[in-house]
């Protein structure tokens, strides 16, 4: 028993903030839009809108 190795801690993981994104204007309040380098997309409804 004196023989068992001992694990090293976890590495603690990084927690990305949470940035409040804009509501898909067909799906209400629930549905957030994606947001890309040139557009904002709802995955649920396919609603899309230029940047």
């Amino acid at each position: 028993m004196a023989d068992e190795k001992k694990k090293a801690p976890a590495a603690k993981k990084k927690i990305k903030a949470y940035v409040p994104g804009k509501a898909c204007p067909k799906c209400g309040g629930g549905v957030k839009l994606a947001e890309h380098k040139d557009r904002r997309s709802c995955g649920k409804c396919g609603y899309f809108e230029r940047k």
